[in-house]
This record gives structure tokens, C-alpha cells and sequence, in this order.
């Protein structure tokens, strides 16, 4: 079932783009087996349903706002909406740590997801997350979010260094921004 809302939701989010429909698929068209397999991943990622999707969009956006992908933060937004984030929780994303709009949980995998991002990715800080989130999630739940948080990197640095532009997926709409360098 939560395959076919996720699906629902891209659905809907592509459904309400508005402009730069092409950017992404008129280079990845240019390079049938990357788009393929690009498609294959994503799509595993979709029917991966062990990890509450409001935890995986929370994780994905955290992640688009460090590498500063407008793209990724637009239908991630969009995405997140669906999947129940609040608007105040995006807003605090860059400051996730003092806020109270997150569960406990939900902090712990944004530290997650800013830990796998930022460079130098460190191995004990990664071990010391990972070893709090078994705590409260099974380690298929964890491999799903460590994926999923890997893939909107991926995404994410793909996107930049193409060039692919916001579509108007949140246009109107709450949605989470680019987060200054530290």
C-alpha cells in the first residue's frame, strides 16, 4: 500500500511541474543505459516499504537542502507534503537539532543523513548514528534509509553538476530551501 501512495505522490508532483520538464531526462535520454538503470534504483527505492515514507522524504530533503539542489528540494517537497511533513519541519530543517517540530527519531535520521552527506563522511560518527537508530529501527529498516540517503546524494550532485532546474512542483507551497555552507 505504501508503494502505490508513493507512487501516487510523483504522480501528482510531476503532474504539477510546470517548466524545465526536460532538464533531466534530455541528458539522461542522451545515455539509454544510465536513464535504465537510474529508473531500476529508483524504483527499487519506491517498493522498499520498511521505512515509514514521511522518515525517507525527511531524510531526502535534508540531504538535497546540504548539496543546495533546487531541483531535489522542489519535488522533494513536494513529495514530503504528501508523505505528512509539516511545513514548520521543513522550515527547520538547518536546524533540526533545537526544534521541536521532529520526533527523536526523526532528529536521529536527519544527524543520519547530514552525517553521510557532509565531507568527510566519518566512519565513527556514521558507526555512533547507526548504532542509536538500531535502537529504534531493524537493520533492514537502516540499510533502507542508508540507500536511500546514498541515492538522493547521487541524485542530488547529478542534478547540480547538470544543471537541472526547479520544475514549479512547490510553487505556492511550504518548501524546504538550500542550506548555507558551514
Amino acid at each position: 500500500m505504501r508503494a502505490i501512495e508513493r507512487i501516487r505522490g510523483y504522480v501528482n508532483a510531476f503532474g504539477s511541474s510546470k517548466r524545465h520538464r526536460g532538464d533531466l531526462g534530455g541528458w539522461l535520454g542522451r545515455r539509454p543505459q544510465l536513464l535504465a538503470a537510474t529508473g531500476i534504483y529508483e524504483s527499487a527505492l519506491l517498493f522498499s516499504n520498511r521505512l515509514d515514507p514521511k522518515i525517507k522524504e525527511l531524510a531526502e530533503l535534508k540531504t538535497a537542502g546540504l548539496v543546495s539542489c533546487e531541483f531535489c528540494l522542489d519535488i522533494g517537497s513536494a513529495l514530503a507534503r504528501g508523505a505528512g511533513v509539516t511545513e514548520q519541519q521543513m522550515r527547520d530543517l538547518p536546524r533540526y537539532r533545537d526544534s521541536e517540530a521532529y520526533t527523536e527519531l526523526e532528529k536521529l535520521v536527519l544527524a543520519y543523513a547530514e552525517a553521510m552527506t557532509v565531507t568527510p563522511a566519518v566512519g565513527d560518527d556514521l558507526a555512533e548514528l547507526r548504532a542509536r537508530l538500531s535502537e529504534q529501527l531493524t537493520k533492514s529498516q537502516i540499510a533502507e534509509l542508508a540507500a536511500t540517503v546514498a541515492w538522493e546524494n547521487q541524485r542530488a550532485r547529478l542534478n547540480q553538476s547538470l544543471g537541472v532546474r526547479p520544475t514549479g512542483m512547490s510553487d505556492g507551497a511550504a518548501c524546504a530551501l538550500p542550506e548555507p555552507r558551514v
